[in-house]
């Protein structure tokens, strides 16, 4: 995997974590922008994995 993959995924599992510790804690209204940068990290993941 290049750098970039590797970034791309490790900001995803990051901001995941970050989003279920914000939600269990405050709710779904404060973590919902951390789901959102994960399912767009994740997705940018995935799309330079099928151009390869």
């Amino acid at each position: 995997m290049k750098l970039i993959d590797v970034l791309l995924f490790s900001l995803a599992i990051a901001f995941f974590i970050i989003g279920i510790h914000q939600i269990m804690t405050l709710g779904l209204g404060k973590g919902y922008w951390a789901i959102m940068l994960t399912t767009i990290f994740y997705f940018l993941y995935i799309l330079r994995k099928k151009k390869k």
